[in-house]
This record gives structure tokens, sequence and C-alpha cells, in this order.
């Protein structure tokens, strides 16, 4: 059969396959006709299953919520399950994010290890198998969808019109296993403003962040008065600040009005101390000066106060742990905010322990008596578990342990993958121990040696799951 080295021989076309997806811009836009996420999204689902089909491979467009590419025969299905949309590609990249360009044997771009690269990798694990001519006992069926950054409604739908997996794994986290995922909260903290911005210098707007899930690399408040001086003030304050601090925040001047720009570190929301919070450190600023504004200038002192840089939500009183997934992780993704109310989107991760309800309970009790509440539109996406004995997870260790020669710990993310939504699956890969997390960061890239590794894996994964 030796998949491996049929692998090997995709070398190039993995490659060009990669580069060439990634230069889809995909990410969530108004809907259009056929189009529920933007025609950029379409455009690479119908790329990814076009090469699907120049494989030889039976494709399905469900609705343009998503698609699947299927091989082999039986009544039960093996699912891998991948996503073609990206969250933003923020600023400071080195190189273009959408070019595939290469370097030091790594192929730069938005999407390449979240999930644009391992989506191309298991579509030709796929072509090895269906190459090499076995007969499997179970159909294989790579499921793409297009909206896992955003809030899933392609797997909702999905699964509305298709069978589900009766097994299967995500290779959208890292290697070896990933039997653990914490809890998703998403949901907004908000605050309405009396009409009368009062006196002294006043906030206008604050807004920053491209998405709950992502560390706010940028934020940017206008501040005004009729005081000149004290804009000066706030101005030479803000110098000091930054100096003081180790942060990046700027300030612009006209007449009346001063603008401060907040400069931060993009990282994945399930890892928001591996960046630098840009909304935070604007609230911390704008807390450390005098301001007028009735409700404005509470709203950003209990912002300030109650989460600041904190990743754990400790001042709010959910810093939550347990054994198996460890501390709850809290990230401020994104804030609005005018003279009429303020509404900063908040991306919590919660040990598997515990439940949503309670979190947003014992949040609730922390905002009391600051005039806060917590938005109607509240998403919840409950952890996600499997036991070490589960079959599955262990023909997983017996492939990574025969490719890689490492022993396959079982570990557990912040991050939430497609495995959550069908039984007896798990998060598998891509990245491999000791590589840098660059999902959702500039300069994501992925290095081609470990591209075609992980195509061995999969390939080797596939073929044992369903025999």
């Amino acid at each position: 059969m030796q998949l491996d080295q049929r692998v090997e021989n995709y070398r190039k076309d993995i490659v060009k396959s990669t580069q060439k997806i990634i230069g889809f811009r995909s990410l969530k836009a108004q809907p259009e006709e056929g189009m529920p996420f933007g025609k950029a999204i379409n455009d690479t689902l119908l790329y990814y299953l076009g090469l699907a089909e120049s494989m030889g491979f039976e494709t399905k467009n469900v609705d343009g919520y998503a698609g699947h590419v299927e091989y082999g025969q039986g009544e039960e299905i093996i699912g891998v399950l991948v996503h073609l949309d990206v969250v933003p590609e923020g600023d400071g990249w080195s190189c273009p994010p959408y070019s595939g360009h290469i370097a030091n044997n790594r192929i730069y771009g938005r999407g390449t290890i979240d999930d644009k690269g391992p989506a191309i990798s298991v579509l030709y694990a796929l072509k090895a198998i269906k190459d090499s001519g076995v007969k499997l006992n179970k159909r294989i069926r790579i499921i793409a969808g297009l909206d896992e950054e955003s809030g899933w409604a392609c797997m909702e739908h999905y699964f509305q019109h298709e069978e589900k997996p009766v097994a299967g794994f995500s290779p959208d986290a890292d290697f070896p296993i990933i039997n653990s995922e914490m809890g998703i909260l998403i949901f907004s903290m908000e605050k309405d403003f009396a009409k009368d911005a009062g006196d002294g210098v006043v906030v206008r707007s604050i807004k920053g962040g491209h998405r709950p899930n992502m560390v706010p690399d940028y934020c940017e408040a206008v501040l005004k008065s009729g005081d000149a001086k004290a804009l000066d003030a706030i101005e030479k304050r803000l110098s000091s600040f930054a100096a003081d601090n180790g942060y990046n925040m700027q300030s612009e001047s006209r007449q009346g009005e001063l603008t401060i720009k907040s400069y931060g570190i993009s990282s994945h929301g399930s890892t928001p101390e591996k960046g630098q919070n840009a909304i935070a450190q604007m609230l911390l600023f704008l807390n450390s000066v005098s301001l007028g504004g009735e409700g404005a200038k509470e709203y950003i002192r209990d912002l300030a106060q109650k989460i600041g840089t904190e990743t754990d939500g400790k001042s709010l009183g959910i810093d939550f742990v347990d054994e198996i997934s460890g501390k709850l992780v809290f990230n401020l993704g994104q804030i609005e905010l005018d003279q009429a109310g303020g509404k900063a989107v908040i991306n919590i991760r919660y040990p598997i322990k515990y439940k949503g309800e309670y979190v947003l309970d014992q949040l609730k009790k922390a905002l009391d008596g600051t005039g806060i509440t917590l938005g109607d539109d509240i998403y919840d996406q409950p952890p996600l578990y499997v036991p070490e004995d589960n079959f599955m997870i262990q023909q997983l260790k017996k492939v990574y342990q025969e490719v890689t020669g490492e022993k396959a710990e079982l570990i557990s993310i912040g991050g939430g993958t497609y495995a959550r939504a069908i039984d007896n699956a798990v998060a598998f890969g891509p990245l491999f121990p000791g590589r840098p997390e660059l999902a959702h960061e500039k300069d994501e890239c992925i290095d081609i040696d470990d591209l075609v590794k992980m195509t061995q894996i999969y390939a080797r994964a596939m073929y044992l799951l369903a025999n």
C-alpha cells in the first residue's frame, strides 16, 4: 500500500494546492444568494470541491453552508472535519497574508495552520488511500465547514440535512491528541449612558478588535473637550503611561479632539496570555486620567478594574480551575463605545467540569451595582471530553507513535474544534509539539516538512479507522 511514499510523491502538489487555497480571503461577509457566508468563502469551497473532483472523488455542496468529499464503501462514515473560513489577518505581517509566500521551508499566510493547510493535507491523505486501491469497510467523508470562526451555522445546517459520522477527528489543534476541549462562552457586557455627556474631557468613541476569539491588536479612542489644556495634559500623560508599562500607544490632536491609538499583539483567544491586548491597554490608560461624561467613565473604570489585562477572570470571581482542563481563560476581544453606550465582547473558555450557566451567574453577581448587563445574544458551547479508553483514541495513538516514534500524550486545550459536532471525535493535529502556535497571529505559517508528515499521519489514521 505504501501510503507514506505516495504522500511524499504528492509533496509539490500539496504545496501548490495549499498556496492556492491561501489566496482566497475567506472572511465571513454579507450573505448573497446561495452564498450564506459571502462570495469569498463560497469561492473557497468551490475550489476545494473542484480539487477533490479532479482527484476522482464524489463531492457535495450542501446549500453553500458546507461541503463534503467522500470515498469508500459501507454504511458507516468516518468523519474528518475541517474549516475553510479564516479570521481577519490583522496588521504587522512580514509578507502579504494571502500570498502563500514560501521562505525557510515554510508557507506563510492566513489559514496555513488554521485550517486550510490541514484541509489540503487530509484531501491528499485520502487521495493516497484511493490511489493505493485498497478496499474500505467504511466510508471516509471529509466535511468542510465555512463558519467555524464565527458561530458554526455551517455545522448546524449541514447535520440537519446529512447523516452524522460514527467517529472521526478534526485536524484543527495540536498533536498528539486533544481529548478535552474547554467550554466556550461568547457574550457582551453592555451599558447605556446618560444623554448629557457632562463637562470636561469626554470619550466620544472607542473601537477595537476584529473578533471575540482574537486578542485585539488595535484599539482607537477619540476624546473631545473645549479645554485645549486638558487635552494637552492627557496627551503628555499618555507618553509617560506607555513608556512606564511598555505599551505602544500614540496620539493625534486636532481642534478640540484627541485621538489615541493603542497597538497590541494578536493571538488566539484561547491563549490570550501570548498576546498583548490593545483594548485593555486603552481602558487602563483612560481610567488613569480625569474624564467627564456620566456613565461612560464609570463603564471604562469598571472594565479596567474588573478585567484589565487579566486572562483568568480573577477580579470578576470566575477564575475557576479543574485538574483535567486547567484554568478558565478570559479574553476581551472587541469593544464599541459611543456617547449613547458601550459594548464589550468577551470570549471565555471554561473548565470541562463547570457549566456555562454557572459561570454566567457568577459573572452577573460580580457586575451587580455597576449598571453593566449581559447582552441577550449569549453563545455557550459545552465542553468536550473523550476518555482515553475510547476505541478511536487508541487507533490514533497507534498511528501517531508509528509515524513519529514519540509517545502520544493526551492533552486539553481551550480552543474549540469541530470534534464537538459528532460523537467519538477528537482534535488530532496539525501542530506538532515544539512548534510555535501562530493561529490567529501575524505571520501564520506551516512548515512544509510538517505538512507532508501530517498528511502521512492522516492517511494512516483514516485507513485504520475505516477498517
